[in-house]
């Protein structure tokens, strides 16, 4: 009787044994040589997320030794892709890329239908922060955020924001603003970054809610000011321009993007991945061409970039109700 109970024993430790070295081993041979590696990236060629996917992809290649593809699945604001990543079959060779706040919406928002959940996804790495700002014409008598507020205080819904369209990360900045200073503004959203920085160059509306490569041009040239950054820490690629934190606002915002697989991943995959990408980003010629596009690396592992996920969550959920006001 008792012999039996042992030999269960036995049997059960010898499987987990068997379950942890063979995902060693598998850990080990990933990738097999010559077979290819697929980033599905949902937007079209040619934007800001799309070179910086494409970007990180080559450097992969050098770490890895192996080709990784990109594959553009545009459409629906990501979901087309995103879907595609969920149903993948979880053995590392398919990943794809994920913008927060924009996949948490679709995930959260169930006017959306999306045909994936949070727990459809694996988690790897976060790539790049594109940090949020607000920018104002250079003849603007805004200088500083406090301004902008103040004036909003004063006339309420008067002065006019744009945003590159609904329920972007730009929608849900404006909103952060007006929770934490008690302000309310004329929100105008426009179909993406150009038509928006046309609309606040015209005169059309008073300032301009995007990311910090969306900005830089017409910083340059003198046309616009920039009043805050949305994030921790100041930019590298705007000198003395002061966080929102620094100026009384704890508001983070912007365009986070990372990379995931489908769920069910061994986890020792995933570390070789997300490792390769950190590799590939400390690479000085992938560095220089992600600072040609503004945008600021920020590497975090699976773990670091797993809580980023879950932070997403919880400040979606709270701001999903207030962008359909």
């Amino acid at each position: 009787m008792k012999s039996n109970g042992f030999r269960r024993f036995v049997v059960l430790a010898a499987l987990a044994c068997l379950i942890l070295v063979s995902a060693d081993v598998g850990a080990q041979t990933f990738p097999a040589k010559g077979k290819a590696l697929t980033m599905l990236v949902g937007f079209s060629a040619g934007g800001s997320s799309d070179a910086g996917a494409r970007i990180l992809a080559g450097g992969m290649e050098k770490i890895l030794g192996t080709k990784v593809e990109v594959v553009n699945k545009a459409g629906a604001s990501g979901q087309i892709a995103y879907t595609m990543i969920a149903q993948a079959k979880p053995d590392g060779y398919t990943f794809g890329l994920a913008s927060l706040p924009g996949i948490m919406v679709s995930i959260m928002d169930p006017e959306r239908k999306a045909a994936y959940k949070k727990d459809d996804f694996q988690p790897l790495a976060l790539q790049v922060v594109d940090a949020g700002v607000l920018a104002v014409r250079a003849d603007s008598p805004y200088k500083t955020v406090k301004d902008l507020v103040d004036d909003a205080k004063a006339r309420p819904r008067k002065i006019t924001i744009s945003t590159t369209g609904l329920q972007t990360g730009d929608h849900f900045s404006i909103l952060q603003l007006q929770e934490y200073t008690g302000t309310q503004y004329a929100i105008v959203h426009f179909d993406g970054a150009g038509t928006a920085m046309t609309a606040l160059l015209g005169k059309k509306i008073d300032a301009y809610s995007g990311n910090i490569g969306d900005v830089l041009s017409q910083l340059k040239s003198g046309e616009i000011r920039v009043l805050g950054v949305m994030d921790k820490e100041e930019s590298p690629f705007l000198p003395g321009v002061k966080t929102f934190e620094a100026q009384g606002v704890p508001l983070l915002g912007g365009s986070w993007r990372g990379y995931l697989a489908p769920a069910g991943i061994p986890l020792a995959i995933a570390n070789t991945i997300s490792d390769a990408m950190k590799k590939a980003l400390e690479l000085d010629d992938v560095k220089a061409s992600m600072a040609k596009l503004g945008l600021q690396i920020r590497y975090m592992d699976v773990a670091g970039y797993s809580s980023i996920w879950n932070q997403y969550g919880t400040l979606v959920k709270d701001l999903i109700p207030l962008s359909r006001q």
